[in-house]
């Protein structure tokens, strides 16, 4: 079974910083790629940051820049360092893997950033 925890979301002013975690479990974790999404109110969920088993990572063009993906293969954890943090940042942020064919989701931590 699947588990992905994600942790770390909070209120923060603009400029400030904020780190994600996500603690998987359920797979074979240095195998799988793993990233983040986020959702904000009536939008659709978009992708994040993604890093590939093999370290390749790709961001989003509105954080490029500001925020920093890594994996941690010992610990099976993902990590999403944010920096210079914008009121547009507001939104549900979510872990992802890919895994036999499809993706899963993690339950989903709350980033609120105000002005």
């Amino acid at each position: 079974q699947v588990q992905l925890v994600e942790s770390g979301g909070g209120l923060v002013q603009s400029g400030e910083s904020l780190r994600l975690s996500c603690a998987a479990s359920g797979i074979i974790f240095s195998n799988s790629p793993m990233g983040w999404y986020r959702q904000s109110p009536g939008k659709q969920r978009e992708l994040v940051a993604t890093v590939t088993s093999g370290g390749t990572i790709n961001y989003a063009g509105s954080v490029k820049g500001r925020f920093t993906i890594s994996r941690d293969n010992a610990r099976k954890a993902v990590y999403l360092q944010m920096h210079d943090l914008r009121p547009e940042d507001t939104a549900v942020y979510y872990c992802w893997t890919f895994s036999i064919s499809r993706s899963y989701w993690g339950q989903g931590t709350q980033v609120t950033v105000s002005s």
